[in-house]
């Protein structure tokens, strides 16, 4: 068997607003536009990635939290009909989804080797969260690549930020080496808004983009701080400073996909590729890609000038 890789990550922002703006079959509400700048990014980004034929996606989500263990989506077909709690006037989203049931198995496997508590999810009902459909849905709208769906454990919550970052840093080694040992070709998903203070009223058409704008210039300015770090391919200045990040700006960072993710890429020292930024009710969101074969070729600004 040949030797398995990690063909790309990216940081996969999950507002329920741009698949509804996308106006997909899948999606019951209906928009009129809306947040193209965050879908065009997407739009982008999988042009690039799913060019390379990947076997699988993988995507760890803040929206399914588990207080015990790190949980694995552990069948391998899920369907039902997805509602956001608080925004069901624009995300009401029937899913049917594929596992790849066998390299969960072999991460759980790994994770338990390095001293984690993890845990096969093998409830036909259970209901996927938002946040994987939504990250896993912009990046292959056709789904017909199987994904394997890992939960955020509460540990930075229930002990601190930095406990709560080893935690994923020791998963997402996991990761990396169950998806060798497996033979698969992988993209990871790390499903994370930016900053994450937020307007707590609707306009009356949700997709009016006059209302849409940053919540608060201090979010604002922490997104342009990490986005810089991650154009310069400074993760581990980046790694770093998350648990301030975290703190400052309410970033959703917090739940571990995107420390997750960059662990399992080995802390790139390359530039990341900026396919867009946007708010969404005032949260700050980035569609960034990471792709080992364009170390030196990153068209994003970031490539020139890393000091």
């Amino acid at each position: 068997m040949a030797k398995g890789e990690i063909v790309g990550g990216l940081l996969a922002p999950h507002p329920p607003h741009i698949v509804y703006g996308e106006n997909h079959w899948r999606n019951e509400p209906k928009s009129e536009c809306g947040w193209e700048v965050l879908r065009w990014g997407y739009e982008r980004a999988r042009k690039h990635f799913l060019a390379k034929k990947p076997d699988v996606i993988l995507v760890h989500s803040p929206h399914w939290q588990t207080v015990i263990g790190h949980h694995f989506l552990g069948i391998e077909e899920f369907h039902g009909l997805s509602v956001d709690p608080i925004f069901p006037n624009l995300f009401r989203f029937n899913y049917d989804i594929k596992v790849d049931v066998e390299l969960a198995e072999m991460i759980a496997d790994e994770g338990r080797q390095a001293g984690l508590i993890t845990k096969m999810m093998r409830n036909p009902h259970f209901r996927v969260d938002y946040g994987t459909i939504v990250s896993c849905h912009m990046m292959n709208p056709e789904w017909d690549i199987p994904i394997v769906g890992i939960s955020s454990n509460n540990s930075p919550y229930y002990f601190s930020n930095e406990m709560g970052q080893n935690e994923m840093i020791k998963l997402g080694q996991a990761t990396k080496r169950a998806i060798e040992k497996s033979g698969r070709r992988a993209i990871l998903l790390a499903s994370n808004t930016l900053s994450h203070r937020h307007f707590t009223t609707e306009p009356e058409i949700p997709e009016d983009m006059s209302r849409e704008h940053v919540y608060e210039h201090s979010g604002y300015l922490w997104d342009m701080k990490v986005i810089d770090l991650m154009r310069r391919g400074k993760t581990r200045e980046l790694i770093a400073i998350l648990p301030e990040f975290m703190d400052h700006a309410v970033s959703e960072v917090k739940a571990g996909s995107f420390a997750w993710m960059l662990s399992a890429l080995d802390f790139p020292d390359y530039p990341g590729e900026l396919y867009g930024y946007w708010t969404v009710i005032g949260t700050g969101n980035a569609v960034v890609g990471w792709d080992p074969v364009l170390r030196e070729r990153a068209t994003t600004q970031g490539a020139v000038g890393r000091n």
